[in-house]
C-alpha cells in the first residue's frame, strides 16, 4: 500500500518505522531535522507543508492511506479534507488525523467521515483512558480489554518478597480460562512454559476471562473494598480528562497544577476533587499533602523530564505505584529502568489505529506493551484465514507468538493443541514484533 504521512515528529516517525518495510511510504514535514531523521528509513521524504494542495496532488496518486500527525490540529484536519477532495475516488483513500483540542474531539477515537476524516485520534484522551484502566486495577501496571470486554489483559510486577519468586510457572495454578502469555525480565521477553522459573521483578502478562481474573489480582496483593488515594500532577488535557474519568469512582483524588487560572477552572469543573495550585517537584508541598500515603501518583505534565523527576520524588517519599507520561519513545524504557512502575506514551494510540487500517480486514484491536517489545492483537477470522479448520498443533505458528484466547459464539476459551478455530471466531494473539508479519499471514 502507498501511505502518505504528514508530520515526521515522534508519532509520524514511528508510524513510518512500523510500516516502511512492507509499504511504499511518503513522509512530508517542514522541519529539516525531522526530515533528516525520517530519511534514515527507506522512505520517500519531502520537505514542505503537508497541507499544501500542490504537494498533496503530487503524492496522492495511488495512495491508500493518508495520516496527518503534525503538532497542529488545523493542519492535520485541512490535509485530510483536502486529500479527499483531490482524490477522485475518495473511498479508496482512508484518512487519519491526530487532534488534541477538546473542541474538536471528546473521546479518544472518533469518526468524522462527513468532513473527510475517516478516523480522528486524540492521543491525550487515549492516554488518559489507558491510565484510568490501570487505576481500576490497583495491583496491575497495565490493563486492556478485547472481544467486547470478554477477554481481559493485565500486567503485574512480581515483588522480590512474593511467594512465587523462584517457583516454576506451573505453580501459579491459574483458572482454566486464564493464561500467562509472557514474562518480561529486564530486556528479555519470554513466552513461558510450565518449568520456567519466576524471578523477582519479573513482569507477568496474564490474559483471561474477566470473571476469572479476580483470583490473579488477589494473588498480587489487591485488597477488596479499599478506597485508593490518587494524586495527579499536571492538570492539562491528560490530567483533566483522567480526573473526569475517575472522579466518580472509588478514589480519593488530588490534582497539583502549576497554572493558577487552570487550577481554578479545574476546581470549578470538578467540585469533588481537591485541586492544588503548586509545583509537583516541590518536595515540601508533596510532604504537606501526604504524598507518602498515596497509593498511586500519576505525573502527566507536558515535560518528560518533569514527569520523571516528580515520579522519582514520589517513589523516594514512599508511594507504592508511580505512573509517568513520556512523549519521547526512547524515554519509556529509561523511566522504567530507574524506578517508574509504568511509563505511558500518548503516541501509541495513533500508531495502533494506523496499523489496524494497514493490516486490512480482520484486525479488531492492537495493544502494544512494554515499550513496543510485543503486541496483543485481536483478529476476527474469515473463510480465507489459513488458521481456520485445523487443530492449532497443525498450524505453523511462528516461535515468537501464541494464541492466548479465543471467543467462539460468545464463549471464551484458552485453546489447547487440539482446538480448531472456526470462521467468525475472535482470536487474541500475543506476538513479538519479529513474528507479526508471519502471524498476519495466518489470518488473511
Amino acid at each position: 500500500m502507498k501511505i502518505v504521512i504528514i508530520g515526521a515528529g515522534e508519532v509520524g516517525y514511528h508510524i513510518a518505522k512500523a510500516l516502511y518495510q512492507t509499504n511504499d511510504v511518503v513522509v512530508i514535514d517542514q522541519n529539516e531535522e525531522a526530515c533528516e531523521r525520517a530519511d534514515e528509513l527507506d522512505v520517500h521524504v519531502l520537505h514542505g507543508n503537508g497541507a499544501n494542495v500542490s504537494i498533496l496532488q503530487n503524492v496522492l496518486e495511488g495512495a491508500g492511506l493518508l495520516v496527518a500527525v503534525t503538532g497542529s490540529d488545523e493542519v492535520n484536519i485541512v490535509a485530510c479534507m483536502a486529500s479527499k477532495l483531490i482524490v477522485k475516488d475518495n473511498d479508496k483513500l482512508k484518512t487519519v488525523a491526530r487532534v488534541s483540542n477538546p473542541d474538536y474531539i471528546d473521546k479518544p477515537v472518533a469518526k468524522r467521515s462527513q468532513i473527510g476524516i475517516d478516523i480522528m485520534v486524540c492521543p491525550e484522551l487515549s492516554l488518559a483512558s489507558e491510565v484510568a484502566r490501570i487505576l481500576a486495577i490497583p495491583s496491575a501496571i497495565d490493563a486492556d480489554y478485547f472481544a467486547g470486554g470478554k477477554v481481559e489483559m493485565m500486567e503485574f510486577v512480581v515483588p522480590d518478597d512474593h511467594f512465587l519468586v523462584d517457583k516454576p510457572m506451573q505453580e501459579l495454578h491459574l483458572a482454566n480460562c486464564c493464561i500467562v502469555s509472557a514474562l518480561f525480565r529486564d530486556s528479555e521477553v519470554i513466552i513461558p512454559h510450565g518449568k520456567d522459573i519466576i524471578k523477582g521483578n519479573d513482569h507477568i502478562v496474564v490474559i483471561g476471562k474477566p470473571a476469572a481474573m479476580k483470583e490473579v489480582r488477589d494473588m498480587f496483593g489487591e485488597k477488596v473494598g479499599k478506597r485508593s488515594k490518587v494524586m495527579i500532577i499536571g492538570g492539562g488535557i491528560v490530567g483533566f480528562y483522567l480526573a473526569k474519568l475517575v472522579a466518580k469512582s472509588e478514589f480519593d483524588l488530588k490534582i497539583i497544577e502549576s497554572d493558577k487560572e487552570r487550577s481554578a477552572a479545574i476546581a470549578e469543573e470538578l467540585p469533588d476533587v481537591l485541586v492544588l495550585n503548586g509545583d509537583g517537584t516541590d518536595i515540601n508541598l508533596l510532604k504537606e499533602e501526604g504524598v507518602s500515603e498515596m497509593d498511586v501518583v500519576i505525573s502527566v505534565t507536558n515535560s518528560d523530564e518533569k514527569n520523571l523527576l516528580c515520579s522519582l520524588l514520589a517513589k523516594q517519599l514512599g508511594v507504592k505505584k508511580v505512573i509517568a507520561r513520556s512523549d519521547r519513545s526512547d524515554y519509556v524504557s529509561l523511566f522504567e529502568m530507574v524506578g517508574v512502575d509504568s511509563a505511558v506514551s500518548p503516541r501509541q494510540a495513533t500508531v495502533n489505529e494506523v496499523l489496524k487500517l494497514t493490516f486490512g480486514q480482520g484486525i479488531e484491536s492492537i495493544t502494544t506493551i512494554e515499550g513496543e517489545k510485543a503486541e496483543i492483537v485481536e483478529y476476527t477470522t474469515s473463510k480465507k484465514s489459513k488458521i481456520v479448520g485445523k487443530p492449532l498443533k497443525s498450524v505453523k505458528f511462528p516461535a515468537g507468538a501464541i494464541v492466548s484466547m479465543v471467543v467462539h459464539k460468545g464463549n471464551t476459551v484458552v485453546p489447547r493443541g487440539e482446538y480448531v478455530i472456526e470462521e467468525g471466531d475472535r482470536v487474541v494473539v500475543f506476538s513479538l514484533q519479529s513474528a507479526n508479519a508471519e502471524v498476519e499471514k495466518l489470518f488473511k
